[in-house]
């Protein structure tokens, strides 16, 4: 099995399809195409690329090509048993597939004005209202699926699953614009942050040679 992905530091996406496959258990072998590079529009219409139409992550398992990310962690938990993604409980179950669905569709705000840079920390950053409310809504689940699910570990529904995986750029986002947030997030966010799985995508990151200057800066 291959995985696709774009730059550690800056591919949001990449993270989700990676985390995920982590998950799974299941060994993978890793490519990285550094978005936007020089190389960037010869590599899509190559043969690593061309079934995802230039998109990445993408998934190779034999003849089986799947790309985005929430497809990926679908085909996965197909794969290996649903119950390594989702919780068991079906209340905490349909919460988490809605906040999953949520993430992957929603938060246009938050994602346009604070790209994910893992690497940086942003000084005086300043949301907009969109973004505000973005953030506020992403906190709320947050303390709801924490409160009603989260006794059993430190993460959204206790033990390290899907719910986990969509928002750890979320919870990079927040670190490197300094977002402000209540002490439940600032320990779940700890929490997301130093998973072993989190520490080495933020090593490679830091080890990462490329630079995109348009996520360097905020507008």
């Amino acid at each position: 099995m291959k995985i696709i992905i774009g730059n550690k530091n800056y591919s949001s996406w990449s993270l989700r399809g990676w985390l995920a496959a982590k998950q799974s258990g299941l060994s993978f072998e890793e490519i990285v195409v550094p978005l936007f590079g020089e190389n960037w529009e010869a590599n899509k219409k190559g043969d690593d690329i061309q079934p995802s139409h230039g998109k990445v992550p993408l998934l190779w398992d034999d003849e089986i090509v799947v790309w985005d990310s929430l497809a990926m962690l679908e085909y996965l938990a197909d794969k290996v048993g649903r119950d390594r993604f989702w919780p068991k409980e079906d209340a905490a179950r349909g919460m988490a597939r809605s906040m999953v669905a949520e993430m992957h569709s929603s938060y246009a705000a938050l994602r346009s004005e604070c790209p994910m840079n893992v690497r940086k920390r942003f000084d005086g950053f300043s949301p907009s209202e969109a973004c505000k409310a973005d953030i506020l809504r992403i906190l709320g689940l947050w303390a709801e699926a924490r409160s009603r699910f989260g006794s059993g570990g430190p993460y959204l529904f206790g033990t390290f699953g899907a719910a986990d995986i969509f928002f750890a750029p979320v919870v990079s986002r927040f670190i490197s614009y300094q977002i402000p947030v209540p002490g439940f997030a600032a320990a779940y966010m700890q929490a997301v942050w130093e998973h072993d799985w989190m520490k080495a995508w933020i090593e490679a990151s830091e080890n990462e040679e490329w630079v995109i200057e348009q996520y360097e800066t905020v507008s």
